[in-house]
């Protein structure tokens, strides 16, 4: 029979199963750790034998020809229309306002009745000074006998010369006073009149400021409602020196004198494009604002269908030169490097080139090109984003215009 183990053996054979158990526990982790860093190192290196490379794609982009065709340069101005015509309506007399006989915000026309004011008094004053008429005319006619009688007894030495001139002079200050009798009346008549106040021109009315009821002076004081014309209308906008020199110059070439009157120009809204509306100027202001170093100019519109209000924002533009041959590109096409600007052509193995232009007057949404392009060159038009001399594209062929 075995002896049992001394207590000292067993104490050191549980310290060494311990040891044991720490190491399995912390050791496996870290073996595998230790594999799986080697497996990966390998398979990179198996990798970098057999390298393949990715190779970008060719960037797609969109190419056309510029666009040849006659153009004629304009000038384009911020402007507001204007009515030809604008009245406020004011009382020439004072009194109680009777009646309003129109509706805000509609048309009205020249003689058109639009207030009354209470007639009676100025009716009283007419029949006075009526009256004081008619007593005036009897007193002329008196007058007139008394010196028809005068004459008669002079002629025959019965009154005297003093008495004669006396009746000749009552008769010129009757006549008199009928003229004066007569002008009250005419005053009277007038004021009377001016009781029933009517459209001063044809137009579109505003609202009404003083409403029946109502105590109105006469005068300026007081606006009762105001008019404007709608048809035609003006356009004002200020031209800079230069500009209205060169439109001088083209009027001397083209009519021999510098009147731009009769010059055509185009029009358009917030909400329109390609000027639609076509008129002509028919004032320049005789000097310059030496302020601003403007001319202002103004061009009148028809405006049958009332489109045009006054007080609205347009951009008007006049005729900046005569039909030419030009090439356009649009204006996106286009970049600038510093102050030098540029586009990129491409060539036949779909290469691009930095291409310096000297870029002009913009038509629309195209640009025109003085220099630095051929009718034949194939110019990019989208896509210019990532693009460098010599890099290759996928370009796509558009026909501008379409």
């Amino acid at each position: 029979m075995a002896k049992p183990l001394a207590l000292p053996v067993l104490s050191k054979i549980n310290l060494f199963a311990k040891s044991a158990s720490r190491f399995t526990a912390y050791a496996w982790p870290s073996l595998l750790v230790i594999s799986l860093s080697a497996g990966l190192t390998a398979c990179d290196k198996a990798g970098s034998a057999n390298p393949a490379p990715g190779k970008a794609p060719e960037p797609l982009v969109k190419i056309a020809q510029p666009l040849s065709r006659d153009t004629i340069e304009w000038d384009e101005y911020t402007g507001r229309v204007e009515a030809v015509n604008a009245v406020d309506v004011r009382a020439r007399i004072g009194g109680h306002l009777e009646q309003v006989n129109f509706t805000a915000g509609a048309k009205v026309k020249k003689g058109d009745l639009l207030f009354e004011i209470d007639p009676k008094p100025y009716k009283a004053q007419l029949n006075f000074a009526a009256s004081e008429l008619e007593r005036a005319k009897s007193k002329y006619e008196l007058a007139k006998n008394d010196l028809q009688r005068a004459d008669t007894l002079y002629r025959e030495k019965a009154i005297s010369t003093e008495e004669f001139d006396g009746r000749s002079k009552g008769l010129r200050e009757a006549a008199a006073s009928v003229a004066s009798a007569e002008a009250n009346v005419y005053s009277a008549k007038i004021n009377l009149d001016y009781c029933e106040i009517r459209a001063p021109i044809s137009g579109r009315i505003g609202r009404e400021q003083i409403t029946a009821g109502n105590l109105v002076t006469g005068g300026d004081t007081t606006v009762l409602t105001n008019i404007v014309s709608i048809d035609p209308v003006y356009v004002y906008v200020d031209a800079d020196e230069q500009s209205v020199l060169k439109y001088r110059r083209q009027a001397v070439k083209s009519a021999h004198n510098a009147e731009l009157k009769g010059t055509p120009v185009e029009l358009q809204v917030v909400d329109e494009q390609n000027y639609p509306h076509h008129g002509f100027i028919d004032y320049v202001a005789p000097r310059e604002n030496t302020a601003t170093g403007t001319v202002t100019l103004r061009a009148v519109f028809t405006n049958p269908d009332e489109l045009l209000s006054p007080g609205f924002f347009a951009r008007l533009r006049v005729r900046a030169s005569a039909p030419y041959p030009a090439l356009l590109i649009p204006d996106r096409a286009i970049s600038a490097d510093q102050a030098q600007s540029f586009v990129w052509v491409s060539n036949q193995d779909n290469q691009v080139e930095y291409r310096k232009i000297s870029a002009g007057a913009h038509i629309g949404d195209l640009r025109v090109i003085s220099a630095g392009l051929q009718a034949n060159d194939w110019v990019v038009i989208d896509g210019l984003q990532k693009l460098k001399p010599g890099s290759k594209v996928n370009p796509e062929k558009i026909t501008l215009g379409k």
